[in-house]
């Protein structure tokens, strides 16, 4: 065996391992390792609790979050709901209030024309009864043909319903000449945007009307803008400003001679970029000069056709309730040129008789869309038939 084997076989021997050396190092080495399993499941706990805590956290967090929203919900439907039976109680405040100051505009009317005839004793039907009543209606502006028309009616209800008494027939008669006024559809229903333009001699109530008209859409909640497209009146612009400031609207105006279309072309630019729901425009009521009105007019609605297109346009002539059949012959000359769509009745406040509102829409086929009844801003308000032929016959 050579050195070299003998070196190998010494060293092997050297290198054996000893077991209770084994041991001892393994005794050491356990204390290291529970502390390391025990910071680690203290580790483990720690994140658990960590995580149910922050799952607590959310948890109330999103209840609370979720119980803020709903009462904000409950809160806010029952401020709406507090708010709508508000508006209609003041919305039902404000048409008695108005009803009766029609009843009182038309006092003079119902009393002195159709008061004696409708008597509560139950006088019988006769041909006097007929005479005067038709009387009656000519004098209060209804005109001849409407009148003809309107009692041929009563005339035929009357026998086919067996009515023998005047009270009875007064219920008939309120109810014919309702039917005779109402209007075949509503104004600019559904329409989310519009273009109402005034017409009407000077006089009439034309830039108080459109002012007031701003400001029951204004607080109906609709974006309104003005023109001033009455250029040739002197202070009309300045007028109609105090109006809008008043109804708390934009207003487009000139100086006085502009051309009217052109205040129109610049009022629809702004009508357009400030994304307003109705333009009202006002405009000249000249009729000694006819032709050159009616001329601007038909310019005024090419502008209007022309830039809004697909928006609907009302033509509304302002007629003074006073006036009595003279409001006809108006309505038959801008019937002619400006294609009417309906009415304004003005001054319905004690010395109109009111009749004219039944042969407008009978002869001419013009439904009144609003009547004023006062100078306040309230005092113009949508035209009800119904309302209107009680106050008229009482």
């Amino acid at each position: 065996m050579s050195v070299w084997d003998l070196f190998k076989k010494k060293k092997t021997k050297s290198e054996k391992v000893d077991p209770a050396a084994n041991l001892n190092q393994e005794a050491e080495a356990k204390p290291f390792a529970e502390k390391a399993e025990l910071e680690a499941q203290k580790k483990a706990e720690r994140e658990a609790r960590e995580k149910a805590e922050r799952e607590a956290r959310e948890k109330a967090e999103r209840e609370a979050r979720e119980k803020a929203e709903r009462e904000a919900r409950e809160k806010a439907e029952r401020e709406a709901r507090e708010k709508a039976a508000a508006e209609k109680s003041s919305g039902k405040k404000k048409k008695e209030g108005f009803f009766s100051k029609l009843m009182g505009g038309l006092k003079k009317t119902r009393d002195t024309l159709f008061g004696g005839l409708f008597v509560e004793n139950g006088e019988k039907i006769d041909d006097e009864f007929y005479e005067e009543l038709e009387e009656a209606m000519i004098i209060s502006d209804m005109g001849m043909a409407t009148t003809e028309k309107l009692l041929g009616q009563l005339r035929s209800k009357l026998r086919s319903e067996g009515v023998h008494t005047r009270t009875e027939a007064k219920q008939v008669m309120i109810s014919l000449l309702a039917d005779c006024m109402r209007p075949e559809d509503g104004f600019l229903d559904g329409a989310n945007k519009a273009v109402i333009l005034v017409v009407g001699v000077n006089g009439v109530g034309k830039t108080t009307s459109i002012g007031k008209l701003a400001a029951m859409y204004k607080a109906d909640g609709r974006s309104v803008m003005l023109a001033a497209g009455d250029t040739f009146r002197a202070a009309a612009a300045e007028q109609l400003t105090i109006w809008a400031e008043r109804a708390d609207v934009p207003i487009v105006k000139h100086g006085e001679g502009a051309d009217p279309a052109a205040v129109v072309f610049d009022a629809i630019a702004s009508f357009k970029a400030k994304n307003c729901d109705i333009l009202i425009c006002d405009t000249a009521g000249r009729l000694h000069n006819k032709k050159n009105l009616m001329t601007e007019l038909a310019k005024i609605r090419k502008v209007i056709g022309r830039e809004l297109p697909d928006v609907p346009v009302e033509v509304l002539l302002v007629l003074d309730a006073t006036t009595g059949q003279n409001a006809i012959a108006q309505a038959k000359v801008f019937g002619e040129n400006c294609g009417l769509t309906g009415v304004v009745l003005t001054k319905l406040d004690g010395t109109a008789k009111g009749g004219v509102s039944v042969a407008v829409k009978d002869e001419l086929g013009l439904p009144v869309r609003f009547v004023g009844v006062g100078e306040g801003i309230d005092d113009l308000q949508p035209f009800d038939a119904d309302d209107f032929a009680k106050a008229l016959l009482g």
